[in-house]
């Protein structure tokens, strides 16, 4: 039963927060790594686009928390489905958002498609979902793209009451995030992963290794 809401878009920080929701006990959680391990997921998502999920727990069972896309796409449906859970809108300045997002993740659906389980299985949904859904296929478009995003996250914070939200830039480290929760402040230090220069290398190692390689796994 998911827990926790992930509401905010990729590239801000929601790898690192990922691994911590999970070092935190709200294992496993749902990224866009989990369709990169198994891209036959991508169906599942493909039925919510076309209005078919009613049940999330189809989608999302045996999940604890959620973080970026494709969840937070569906960040009013699954508020709904869970009303127990509590959103988690992760942000990052503007400007910089965009500029992560357009030198990585961006330039994946700028190769030519290959005849891989990425290729064939996940690519044309995420397309559907991101790229040509939530930024009307201008995202190349910097202006229109950073509206998009302050416009969700507008929306998540008008939408959410204030004692079920929590609007968190990674970074911050753990206080504020465990205060939220209700559970302990961990000695570690809070975990920070796929940055600008490895999201390829830590896509790569997903598809090789089937799941996200956790920082807090020896």
């Amino acid at each position: 039963m998911v827990k926790i809401i992930g509401a905010g878009f990729g590239r801000t920080g929601t790898a690192s927060m990922k691994a911590a929701l999970e070092h935190l006990g709200f294992a496993p959680c749902y990224h866009m790594f989990e369709v990169i391990a198994q891209p036959e997921r991508a169906k599942d998502w493909d039925r919510a686009l076309d209005g078919e999920v009613d049940d999330w727990e189809t989608v999302l069972g045996g999940f604890e928390s959620t973080v970026d896309w494709p969840g937070c796409t569906f960040w009013r449906e699954l508020m709904d489905f869970y009303p127990d859970a509590k959103v988690l809108l992760t942000v990052r300045d503007p400007e910089r958002w965009y500029d992560s997002v357009f030198n990585t993740i961006y330039q994946f659906v700028q190769e030519p498609p290959s005849d891989d389980d990425f290729s064939t299985r996940m690519r044309p949904t995420v397309e559907r979902m991101i790229w040509n859904g939530t930024f009307d296929g201008r995202f190349d478009d910097r202006e229109h793209a950073i509206k998009v995003f302050e416009a969700h996250n507008a929306a998540v914070q008008e939408a959410v009451p204030a004692d079920r939200l929590l609007v968190y830039k990674v970074g911050e480290g753990w206080d504020r995030l465990c205060e939220f929760l209700d559970v302990p402040v961990p000695e570690q230090a809070f975990p920070h992963v796929n940055d600008s220069g490895s999201i390829r290398d830590l896509v790569e190692r997903t598809q090789r290794e089937g799941k996200f390689p956790s920082p807090f796994e020896s």
